[in-house]
């Protein structure tokens, strides 16, 4: 049985970030584990920052956009292979 493939998307539309700030790791790097629950990504949006947060457990396959870009809602940001 191969892997599935769950992408994260964007729940609105604002400005993406990988780090919970300047100078700081990023939440997530391609090849970390994440478990379902886990903070991979912010977006900003009207000065209001949303955690985004995984809904399954994997492997990051793919990181789609990034840092500081603008995403639209419903656009895929990363691959997670579970």
């Amino acid at each position: 049985m191969s892997p599935k493939i769950y992408k994260v998307t964007a729940p609105l539309m604002g400005t993406y970030y990988d780090k919970p700030g300047p100078g700081e790791k990023p939440f997530v790097e391609i090849g970390q584990k994440v478990k379902a629950t886990e903070v991979v990504c912010i977006i900003e949006s009207m000065k209001l920052f949303t955690e985004i947060r995984s809904d399954q457990s994997g492997t990051v396959k793919k990181i789609l956009v990034e840092n500081e870009e603008p995403v639209m809602k419903n656009q895929e940001l990363m691959e997670i292979e579970g």
